[in-house]
């Protein structure tokens, strides 16, 4: 993936926020290269990060996904059919058109970078624009890699791809040393992943 945002969408309400949600629910924007994963491949995590047979307690929280055209729409429908086949059980999440995205409040975004002051030093001073910042490769993988989302030898493998100069790309290496001493000296950034 290349970038992700969180944001609100779904709803009529204009600029809402997180404490004014109106009829919108809480989604995640991503940005991804076709070439190196599909759409197919996106909705097979989607499944896996939840549990579609599950209903959502509010509109706020509900699991769904926004197509952007017929062929999304399509595509996930497919999906749905194929989760729903498995066990025979009703899935509650929604295939939905999506409207407007609006991004959610700054503090929200890139959530588990924000709260390792060492390392956003790095990403306040790399990007003093908070919206650069959110639209950073870097943050995002960096912020991925935060939540247990991968392993540090695979974002020092990715870590050309993120189109950095090399004096940034020399301060993320610095920021996985920082990760590998943190979590006990192994290779993990965050959580293990299987």
């Amino acid at each position: 993936m290349i970038r992700t945002r969180v944001g609100y969408t779904g709803g009529n309400m204009v600029n809402p926020t997180y404490y004014d949600i109106g009829d919108h629910s809480e989604a995640i924007q991503i940005d991804y290269d076709p070439r190196v994963i599909s759409y197919e491949q996106l909705l097979a995590i989607f499944w896996q990060g939840h549990n579609p047979y599950s209903q959502a307690w509010s509109r706020q929280y509900k699991a769904a996904v926004f197509y952007h055209n017929a062929e999304q729409e399509q595509r996930a429908r497919q999906s749905l059919q194929k989760i729903a086949a498995i066990n025979g059980h009703k899935v509650y999440t929604e295939i939905l058109p999506l409207t407007e995205f609006y991004r959610a409040e700054g503090y929200h975004q890139k959530y588990m970078l924000r709260h390792h002051p060492e390392l956003m030093a790095h990403f306040e001073h790399t990007y003093p624009d908070d919206r650069d910042f959110v639209d950073s490769t870097a943050a995002a993988r960096i912020n991925s890699y935060l939540a247990g989302k991968g392993s540090a030898s695979v974002l020092l493998k990715e870590l050309e791809s993120y189109g950095l100069p090399s004096n940034q790309r020399e301060q993320v290496r610095g920021l996985v040393d920082y990760l590998n001493q943190n979590n006990g000296g192994g290779d993990a950034c965050g959580a293990p992943l299987n």
